[in-house]
């Protein structure tokens, strides 16, 4: 498996179109989002040319994504689930970024497990590895993501420092959390 990471510009000209296919597939027709979409594609006004994305795949196949975003910056948790923060302000600040749209999913290897299985994955916590090193690089300090329940006791089952912002919600029928990812810094040599 390789993990590819870079922005629009920076990553091979037709990348972007499989992730936009990979993520309709897995978060429209496995897991039955309701979102906009045109011609199978899944892509929304956050995917900007300063978006980092990481890509999984295996040979040309994509079987993991996760998308970056500056917080001082329109985001999804900042514009679409604010609530998700409780009393607290939503983060903005150029040290914080939101992870979205993470997924690992080899869809050519059959039927997945639910979100556990999914996250509890070789292929999704090498991907989030290399998240936290791209995050590092970039001089983030912490990531905050909108996740289904539960998310945080796989995140920390890992090793990662993962802890709740605020008390879940249900929204849409699904219970959902704001969770705080601590980045470790990279070390100097």
């Amino acid at each position: 498996m390789e993990i590819l990471a870079g922005t629009q510009r920076t990553l091979a000209n037709d990348m972007m179109g499989r992730v936009a296919r990979f993520r309709y597939r897995v978060f429209v027709e496995m897991l039955g989002w309701d979102l906009p979409c045109r011609d199978g594609l899944e892509l929304d006004q956050f995917d900007r040319e300063d978006t980092v994305y990481l890509v999984a795949r295996k040979g040309e196949e994509v079987v993991g994504m996760a998308r970056l975003l500056p917080t001082h910056r329109p985001y999804l948790l900042g514009e679409v689930f604010p609530q998700l923060m409780g009393s607290l302000p939503v983060p903005r600040d150029p040290e914080v970024w939101e992870i979205s749209r993470f997924t690992a999913v080899d869809l050519e290897a059959g039927p997945v497990g639910g979100a556990a299985r999914q996250f509890s994955s070789p292929v999704a916590v090498d991907l989030l590895r290399s998240v936290l090193k791209v995050a590092a690089e970039h001089g983030v300090q912490r990531l905050i993501t909108v996740s289904p329940l539960g998310i945080e006791r796989l995140l920390r089952r890992a090793g990662f420092l993962a802890h709740r912002a605020a008390s879940p919600m249900v929204i849409d029928g699904h219970p959902i959390f704001a969770c705080w990812i601590e980045v470790p810094q990279l070390q100097s040599h």
